[in-house]
């Protein structure tokens, strides 16, 4: 009876191994399975390259590009994707790179729109030859015009609604808004904001915010002139350390906050020179544009249902900074 008790044991163990096994190549097998019904083999995709365009209304210098260029080639490494950036912040020659892009065939196109009656037509060029076109960063209110897929980016009229309140609650009592290009409808849009989120005397300047030295200066002319500014809200990063220098080569009592994120900002908000960066995620626009191509042309997927997906507006102040931070640090936020 013993020696028939431990051959019964025997077999029960050898069953249970047998059936962990045989789940253990089920697990494998299905997760390869979904792998390869999404194109992807170990998390990069297995599907054919493509070749997407990205282009720009980026302004040399201006580091907040930079990310969204890291974004978007993270998406293109992961999906098989050969990624042809190029930029121009002038908008006749934006349209060319769109053009140039439709000639060369390429599979998608990811564009931003600060110029909608000079942009949009080209872009409708492009979708009339078959190309796909997502929008981000800028152009929320026109890119359904336009026939892009879809859009990512910030709604900049309420991220200036979402800092000309936090400017208020600060107990700002003058802010001036500071636009590095004149004509940008997303620049426009946030200092739009900023007026009607803060409900107190406002002034808006404009900068060429291809010289950042000429940022600083005209800031700091401003500020002579009138001195109750006691707030300067810029719409880029660079634009805010600029008028930092400017501030402390002057009165030294005017504060600043600023729209946009770059690794050089959290030091500034943890010295207390910046009291705070409303932030629209741009790694995660460049990403998901690229990404969005992939797999519409993949899998048909489109994502938004036809309206914007956000990536801002985020506030970054004193609180929560640290953790913030570590990630500007990185090069993704």
């Amino acid at each position: 009876m013993f020696s028939h008790a431990r051959r019964r044991a025997a077999t029960v163990v050898l069953a249970i191994v047998v059936l962990l096994l045989a789940g253990a190549c089920s697990s494998s097998g299905g997760k390869k399975a979904a792998e390869s019904n999404a194109g992807l083999s170990a998390g990069k995709a297995s599907t054919p390259t493509i070749t997407v365009a990205m282009i720009t209304h980026a302004a040399p210098g201006d580091t907040f590009w930079d990310i969204i260029r890291k974004g978007a080639q993270s998406a293109a490494a992961k999906d098989n994707v050969t990624l042809k950036y190029s930029s121009d912040p002038t908008s006749a020659n934006q349209a060319n790179l769109i053009q140039s892009a439709i000639d060369s065939k390429v599979d998608g196109i990811a564009v931003t729109l600060p110029d909608p009656p000079a942009l949009v037509p080209v872009v409708k060029k492009a979708i009339a030859a078959g190309i796909p076109v997502v929008a981000f960063n800028a152009g929320i209110t026109s890119f359904e015009d336009s026939g892009a897929l879809a859009y990512f980016g910030s709604d900049e009229t309420v991220a200036g609604q979402t800092a000309g309140k936090r400017a208020a609650t600060d107990g700002a009592k003058h802010v001036l808004c500071v636009v590095q290009e004149q004509g940008q409808v997303q620049l426009e849009a946030r200092c739009t904001g900023v007026q009607q989120g803060f409900g107190g005397k406002y002034d808006k300047i404009y900068v060429n915010g291809r010289d950042l030295p000429s940022v600083q200066s005209t800031i700091g002319a401003k500020l002579q002139q009138d001195p109750s500014i006691d707030l300067v809200i810029t719409l880029g990063a660079p634009f805010a350390l600029a008028a930092i220098q400017a501030i402390k080569a002057g009165n030294g009592k005017t504060k600043v906050a600023t729209f946009d994120f770059n690794p050089q900002i959290p030091p500034q908000i943890k010295a207390g020179d910046l009291q705070w960066a409303i932030d629209q995620q741009p790694f995660l626009q460049g990403y998901e544009s690229i990404d969005s191509i992939w797999l519409y042309k993949n899998n048909g997927n489109v994502l938004g249902g036809g309206k914007a997906t956000l990536t801002g507006p985020y506030l970054v102040d004193k609180i929560n900074v640290d953790f913030i931070g570590k990630f500007a640090a990185a090069g993704t936020r």
